[in-house]
């Protein structure tokens, strides 16, 4: 059993590795793209942060969605095909209004499926850990996130035509969607068994955890933003942009799988080292200078990696399986509710002061370290009274 668990978590982790060369090498490029259609660095930041909102607040529908009627599968597969396919559909946008539009869709898709597809996981990787498991899919998903914005940067040296980068991306998108149509044929099955074994129901700790993570998306500056910074701040060339987001999601890869292991033996703690490292990020981030910039950038790739694995995989722990669509619904419904509030607040910030959008950043990220620490001692006191 356990080995088919691998092949489940490793099929899911191919689809996200081909799906995120596709959103992902879009994304590294939207500031700039937007940009250069006339838009603004707050309407760019406004935008971004709008689009993960929605990405993550429809989630709340779409969770419980998915525990009403089991259609795991199904919801996911529609989700995809939204989320992968208005990537290319950004070649031929003619203002910074529908480039935004389409930004918007591509998040909503993303917003269907997401929480299916972590319940299956979920599901599959209680065998092997909930920390390996998803700190595997995420260091797939950020192979592809390193792909993407190489193969954009690529393009660009080539042509120096952003819609020539955009048409390349629906290559990946179309592979992704095949390939997640051949793992639903095969383990269908094998997954759905796994839903019914029984599971972790420390549901009293969820709700602090939901506050701590909303804490650390707020201080979390979109991509787009630093993208801005890069090309406004300190004149970076179009191409070099997307090499440096490519550098972000490789040392997200990375980090990903260590602390998803560490997450395994240490628990919570190793979400407050990995909080505490990451929130020096825009002291270096937000700076003139390349190398200091370049330095931030990679702190802020540690800090998402840690975000995007042991994150996810604390909601299994936190969880019972049958409520756990729901359950991953709130939990991304407050952490993008508050990736917008904090994005829209920190597009404001750079054009005031960067003093103000750092101390806002750092400080929002640090505060999450106290409900993380008193959801530590608890839940290693009752680890302790259940043994």
């Amino acid at each position: 059993m356990e080995r088919k668990a691998y092949k489940i978590v490793l099929l899911f982790g191919v689809v996200s590795l081909l799906a995120d060369m596709t959103y992902e090498g879009a994304r590294g490029i939207i500031g700039p793209y937007m940009s250069l259609l006339g838009a603004s660095a707050f309407i760019v930041s406004f935008i971004s942060g709008f689009g993960e909102f929605l990405g993550y607040a429809l989630r709340l529908f779409s969770g419980y969605l998915a525990d009403k009627t089991k259609l795991y599968w199904a919801i996911t597969i529609v989700g995809y095909a939204i989320n992968l396919f208005s990537v290319p559909l950004l070649a031929i946008a003619p203002s910074w209004q529908w480039a935004g539009f389409l930004v918007l869709i591509e998040r909503i898709g993303k917003s269907i499926r997401t929480p299916s597809r972590d319940v299956l996981l979920s599901f599959a990787t209680k065998k092997m850990g909930h920390g390996l498991g998803f700190g595997i899919h995420e260091f797939f998903d950020q192979i592809g996130a390193l792909s993407g914005p190489i193969l954009v940067s690529v393009v660009l040296f080539v042509s120096g035509d952003y819609r020539s980068a955009f048409i390349f991306l629906g290559v990946p998108a179309f592979i992704a969607l095949l390939t997640l149509i051949y793992t639903k044929l095969i383990y269908t099955d094998s997954v759905v068994k796994e839903e019914r074994e029984e599971g972790d129901h420390l549901k009293s700790h969820f709700f602090m955890y939901v506050v701590a993570s909303g804490f650390v998306a707020m201080g979390y500056a979109d991509f787009a933003l630093l993208a801005y910074h890069l090309k406004q701040g300190i004149s970076m060339p179009d191409g070099w942009i997307s090499l440096v987001y490519a550098v972000a999601m490789g040392v997200d890869a990375i980090f990903a799988l260590l602390f998803g292991i560490l997450f395994d033996r240490i628990g919570f703690y190793a979400l407050m080292l990995g909080i505490l490292v990451a929130s020096a990020y825009p002291l270096f981030a937000f700076s003139l200078s390349f190398t200091f910039v370049f330095l931030g950038i990679v702190l802020w790739g540690l800090g998402m990696g840690i975000q995007e694995s042991i994150m996810r995989s604390a909601i299994a722990k936190l969880t019972p399986p049958e409520t756990r669509g729901k359950a991953f619904g709130i939990f991304h419904f407050f952490y993008g509710f508050s990736w917008f509030l904090g994005s829209a607040i920190m597009g404001y910030l750079y054009q005031v002061s960067f003093k103000y959008l750092i101390a806002f950043s750092v400080a929002s990220q640090l505060l999450s370290l106290v409900p993380i620490f008193m959801l530590s001692k608890s839940f290693s006191a009752k680890s302790r009274s259940s043994g």
